[in-house]
């Protein structure tokens, strides 16, 4: 059962860098000094909103987004800014919200200018372009939509008209979409880049002989040491995490809420960074299983499996889960696991301790320990190897989707349940949180250049290899051997 957290914004870890404006040292629900809370009066959506010991639990749409918007009195709490700027995607595209934002801040400045409060004008101004500001640098690419852009500079030219005499809010809009403007065009250079290397290499082998010649390189031929290819893995692996961007999860639930209901909703290509390490992934686990299977003599075969086990174990050390997981996955494949006479030479005591971190048997429990005390010590590090905590991705996006499906995301009365965004947006931000740790291993272009660019193995050739050193043993094996050369042989 879940449970929530007394406090949701207690239960965010701090971050830093991209976070720290949203979720840093004032994310403890204490508003700052001169900004109080939005009172009952300060809008008719206020009465819509529920709160249960302080925490606000649930409310409509409306009332949600008027609890958005700053007040002359009232700027809202900076965990709930994140949290509803994140989850109000599932219920409407960011333009629509921007616009909304907008519509009420005219409202509330053209009540300023009617009333006896006009001189608290640029009090107001200035709160509008914070919430702004902090928009852009939380979710920078919701403004790649030219829709919010324009919606952006609407509601900045509203309130610059009040700043006639110094400029100081001009040039904080000024500042903020610079900055806006860089994170998107390095956010574009990204993405054509890792376009350009989106497909693996994929040896598909000769039509029946799928093994190299014997002194081809290999793995062990560029690093022969388990722990320094587990530091490069690392290092890979937290320069494609680094991409993924909290819209980014969340657009998985709006996804598969669209296939659900038989609809298509939302940009899709948002996912790409999702895409891309989930293709690592893939990748990471073809290549151990082609570095197996592609090697001649058995005793060599053994050398390699020993090896990835070593180099899964020091994953497992360092706080990489992923890399593991993958590693795991290449040798559980059908073409590796099938090779018993191999098998049968290796040492496979630790192999047995990594297979058993990562039992699937209730809900991955044992990897949950082993991630929740990676978690506690990154919390608690003195150094910057000590934070590397990298979750296996699939189990934690299916961990979000779940969440998601088994909360509804209204209540009885028409609320929205925002209870359980706190929960997705508190996982989700410490998610985020891990991607922000700065690698602490010194790059290998030499060993990063091998693992990501040597060509893989196809399904099929890695059959032909598998067989070619380790004959079928059963009928089973005997016909998918004859069917697969006689496939070949056709194709040829």
């Amino acid at each position: 059962m879940l449970v929530y957290p007394t406090e949701p914004q207690e239960a965010m870890p701090q971050t830093s860098v991209v976070f720290s404006s949203i979720l840093g040292p004032n994310c403890n629900r204490q508003v700052q000094p001169g900004m109080g809370e939005r009172g009952g009066g300060a809008s008719s959506g206020s009465k819509d909103l529920i709160f249960q010991d302080g925490r606000l639990t649930s409310g409509s749409l409306e009332a949600l987004m008027e609890h958005l918007v700053p007040t002359v009195d009232y700027y809202p709490d900076r965990t709930y800014i994140f949290t509803f700027l994140l989850s109000s995607r599932v219920f409407m595209p960011p333009h629509d919200l921007l616009a909304r934002v907008g519509q009420i801040c005219l409202e509330q400045r053209q009540q300023l200018e009617a009333g006896p409060e006009k001189a608290k004008l640029k009090s107001f101004s200035t709160k509008i372009v914070q919430l702004l500001k902090e928009w852009t640098e939380a979710f920078p690419y919701d403004f790649q939509d030219e829709k919010v852009m324009a919606e952006l500079k609407a509601i900045a030219h509203r309130v610059t008209q009040c700043d006639e005499e110094n400029g100081t809010v001009k040039k904080a809009i000024a500042q903020m979409i610079q900055s806006l403007l860089l994170s998107l065009a390095a956010r574009s250079q990204l993405q054509e880049l890792r376009e350009k290397l989106r497909s693996p290499v994929v040896d598909k082998g000769p039509v029946l002989k799928a093994k190299p010649p014997a002194a081809q390189k290999d793995i062990l031929g560029v690093c022969s040491d388990p722990l320094v290819l587990a530091q490069q893995l690392t290092h890979i692996e937290l320069e494609r995490v680094n991409s993924i961007r909290p819209e980014d999860l969340m657009q998985i639930i709006s996804h598969m809420d669209s296939l659900d209901n038989h609809r298509c909703r939302g940009d899709m290509t948002k996912t790409f960074s999702l895409e891309a390490y989930d293709n690592w992934f893939n990748c990471l686990s073809m290549l151990v299983a082609t570095e197996v299977c592609r090697v001649v003599k058995k005793k060599h075969r053994t050398r390699m499996l020993e090896f990835f086990i070593d180099v899964a174990r020091e994953c497992f050390n360092i706080g990489n889960f992923n890399s593991m997981m993958a590693i795991i996955s290449g040798m559980n494949l059908s073409p590796v696991a099938r090779l018993k006479k191999t098998w049968s030479k290796v040492k496979t005591a630790k192999f047995d301790v990594l297979e058993h971190h990562m039992d699937p048997s209730s809900n991955f429990c044992n990897y949950r320990t082993a991630l929740q005390g990676a978690t506690q010590r990154s919390q608690t590090a003195n150094s910057s190897r000590e934070k590397i905590v990298i979750p296996v991705f699939n189990l934690f996006v299916k961990d979000i989707y779940f969440l998601h499906k088994i909360h509804t995301n209204h209540l009885p009365n028409g609320h929205i349940n925002f209870k359980k965004f706190w929960e997705i947006s508190r996982q989700i931000h410490e998610f985020m949180t891990w991607t922000q740790v700065e690698c602490p291993f010194e790059k290998d272009k030499k060993i990063q250049s091998y693992v990501l660019t040597a060509p893989i193995y196809s399904e099929e050739a890695l059959f032909i290899a598998s067989f070619e050193s380790e004959g079928p043993e059963n009928h089973m094996e005997k016909d998918s051997w004859k069917a697969l050369r006689t496939t070949l042989l056709n194709r040829a």
